[in-house]
């Protein structure tokens, strides 16, 4: 696959030109190294997944650093988080010497601890996903957003395979000590099947035979290594009685296809799991338009206890708000923005836009009046909308 331009490219130059070091995190295969290599290409590179340097560097961690020429790239920095207090120290000596220490980890929740203990503010903390539709037209519910599968989709039933199984041997096991790797694979596929509906981790454990916090433990296990995202309820002072569990959508929907067994954009089309697809992508696309942009992460949903649900809120600046709903369809109606007009009018804010976001064709216009106040929208054009006129 060609060369693709991440739209974090951007933020990460600039977050360079502020801190002494910069820690992008992310799934494995999002494509961190690459970046960090065309972006930096005069930086020296280590990778510290090799158990031969990563036994050098516990030998020696200083004799380690002395052998570096900065600007580096440190790979995989997890596998050597005793490293992190040597950087520390190293920036401390030149505390205004920027973009010296590039950093990646595949698994947040270990890296970020050392980076949290060890780096406070001394660096800045980024994270990369899968390739959004921005970058690149390849990207679709179906395919999802990994490039080797976009590069060659007709290898995707080999390829999500052999990524689950590295995922699990590598990242599950450092982080956690899963023993029934079975069961943690039932769990993936079970909750690709609960894809867009509340978080019930006693539903979950029920049919695995594991306990809730067990459960518990392995949800924040997928979500720490970027493979899902947890969107959590709005609450505003509605005078109504909320729903408080969140919402769950994987990250990526190719390997959402894939741990569904669905084997073709027609095989997902006639599926009943077309609109819950659908819309964990839409959410996916917001997500990282958001971190792509070096905004904070808002994304919402909205559901009462007498049945009113938006299936998305967006904060986008200035006290603006958006509410969107999703449709796996090429053609909408306006009874679908009936509920985010009744939403609307319970906020009362008059920036609140509401859309319906459609997967609609290449021929169709960017955006068209469904109904008075509301709108119907492709991916692209909703995106645009929600980015205003952001800049990083």
């Amino acid at each position: 696959m060609r060369h693709v331009e991440r739209q974090l490219a951007a933020t990460l130059a600039r977050a360079a030109r502020a801190f002494p070091a910069v820690v992008l995190t992310g799934p494995r295969r999002a494509g961190k190294t690459t970046l960090l290599r065309r972006l930096f290409p005069a930086a020296s590179y280590r990778l510290l997944e090799d158990p031969a340097l990563v036994a050098a560097v516990r030998a020696d961690p200083r004799g380690f650093l002395d052998g570096l020429k900065p600007p580096v790239i440190l790979d995989e920095i997890q596998h050597a988080p005793e490293l992190l207090n040597f950087i520390r120290a190293r920036i401390d000596l030149a505390p205004r010497r920027r973009g010296q220490w590039l950093l990646t980890g595949s698994q947040d929740f270990a890296l970020m601890r050392g980076v949290t203990e060890s780096m406070a503010g001394r660096a800045a903390v980024l994270q990369l996903l899968p390739l959004s539709t921005v970058e690149s037209a390849k990207v679709t519910p179906f395919r999802g957003g990994y490039a080797e599968v976009l590069a060659r989709p007709q290898d995707a039933d080999l390829w999500f395979p052999s990524y689950i199984q590295t995922y699990l041997e590598r990242d599950v096991r450092q982080i956690s000590q899963v023993r029934d790797l079975a069961t943690f694979r039932r769990f993936l596929a079970l909750l690709a099947s609960r894809g867009g509906q509340l978080l019930n981790k006693t539903d979950l454990a029920a049919p695995l035979g594991v306990s809730v916090p067990t459960v518990a433990e392995w949800v924040g296990i997928l979500e720490t290594t970027g493979q899902i995202v947890l969107v959590a309820p709005y609450f505003e002072n509605f005078g109504k009685r909320l729903v408080k569990s969140p919402k769950l959508y994987f990250t990526d929907s190719g390997l959402a296809c894939h741990l569904l067994g669905l084997e073709t954009p027609r095989a997902l089309a006639q599926s009943p799991f077309a609109g819950p697809v659908f819309e964990g992508f839409v959410a996916s696309e917001i997500v990282k338009q958001q971190i792509n942009l070096g905004q904070r992460r808002q994304l919402y949903f909205f559901r009462d206890q007498r049945g009113l649900e938006v299936d998305f809120v967006v904060p986008a600046g200035s006290r603006r708000l958006v509410l969107l709903e999703a449709k796996a369809s090429q053609t909408v109606y306006p009874e679908a923005a009936r509920n985010m007009l009744s939403l609307a009018g319970s906020i009362g804010r008059p920036t609140t836009e509401c859309i319906v976001v459609h997967a609609a064709s290449k021929s169709a216009p960017s955006g068209k009046a469904l109904i008075e106040g509301a709108q119907a929208m492709a991916i692209g054009p909703m995106l645009e909308t929600l980015r205003g006129g952001h800049r990083p």
